[in-house]
């Protein structure tokens, strides 16, 4: 008994090694296995080219100068610009899955029926995931901050590269990358909106002739708007801004475009710096006075 069941088993796996080689060697199989494969590659190159092309024609349109609100600003440009091509990609790239899974003969009408009721379940735990992309959709509708922006976003500070509808990027002044989902945006503080200032404090010697500093300053300050066209304005002298010991703080404010500031800020102090050591009007410095009570009551012992 045990014999013949031994050898009813082994004929059974014979048949299967049989039917399974015949499957793979027959004209069925590989003439479905080339046909998919074709159809594959065409979805897969249509995709590339619908999604260059789009790219092109959306950079196109919305680099056009029209006289649309969405065309007000190159920086609402470039923000939408980068949020329609990350829309474009996304709907390809679902298209050209269901169209795969549609060429190899798989139900999609069973497997989206499956995935709806796999998503309602999700979706209750997806919570933070409907918040980042109503939040995004928001911060572009409100054109709240743009690429290209220089902005503070909750404890991250940089240039924004990208905003999409789930995360926002920004790259640090050294280097490093911040993504942040768009549902954890409390604060944000934007640098590229409006003109920066500069505002320059620079301490002079307490005996300096401060009418003298002003006429030099104030001559100086003249000339700098011919000079960078990164200012608004002429910049203004304000005065003595504060006096502490042997130290009188004079302030200089400048107004720039957007974040300007800096380079304006570096140019004034260096040029302020010269003008007052070549008209002999000396800057502040450290000063210590040292008293030494040994040697006062030593020679006052010796007069007595």
């Amino acid at each position: 008994m045990a014999a013949d069941a031994i050898e009813k088993e082994a004929k059974g796996l014979a048949k299967m090694a049989e039917k399974t080689w015949d499957y793979f060697t027959s004209d069925e199989l590989w003439d479905f296995i080339v046909s998919a494969s074709i159809k594959i590659v065409m979805i897969l190159v249509i995709s590339y080219i619908v999604i260059f092309i789009g790219k092109k024609i959306i950079t196109r349109i919305f680099t056009l100068k029209l006289k649309t609100p969405i065309n007000q600003t190159e920086r609402r440009q470039q923000t939408i610009i980068k949020l329609l091509h990350s829309t474009l990609s996304y709907l390809v790239y679902f298209s050209a899955m269901i169209a795969i899974l549609s060429a190899v003969n798989i139900n999609i009408g069973g497997l989206l029926a499956g995935a709806g009721i796999a998503g309602l379940a999700i979706g209750f735990g997806a919570q933070s995931l409907v918040k980042d992309i109503i939040t995004g959709f928001f911060i572009i509708l409100e054109d709240q901050f743009g690429v290209g922006d220089y902005i503070r976003l909750n404890n991250s500070e940089g240039t924004v590269t990208e905003i999409g509808l789930r995360t926002t990027k920004i790259l640090g002044i050294t280097g490093e990358l911040f993504i942040i989902p768009n549902g954890q945006i409390l604060d944000v503080v934007n640098y590229s909106v409006n003109n920066s200032k500069a505002i320059i404090d620079m301490q002079v010697a307490i005996d300096a002739d401060i009418e003298k500093v002003e006429k030099l300053l104030t001559a100086y300050l003249e000339t700098l708007p011919s000079k960078f066209e990164e200012l608004v304005d002429v910049p203004s002298f304000l005065g003595v801004q504060n006096v502490v010991g042997t130290e009188v703080t004079i302030r200089i404010i400048a107004e720039t475009k957007p974040l300007q500031h800096y380079t304006i800020a570096r140019v004034i102090r260096r040029d302020v710096k010269e003008i007052l050591e070549k008209n002999g009007i000396p800057m502040a410095y450290p000063k210590m006075m040292l008293y030494d009570r040994w040697y006062k009551e030593s020679s006052e012992g010796d007069e007595e």
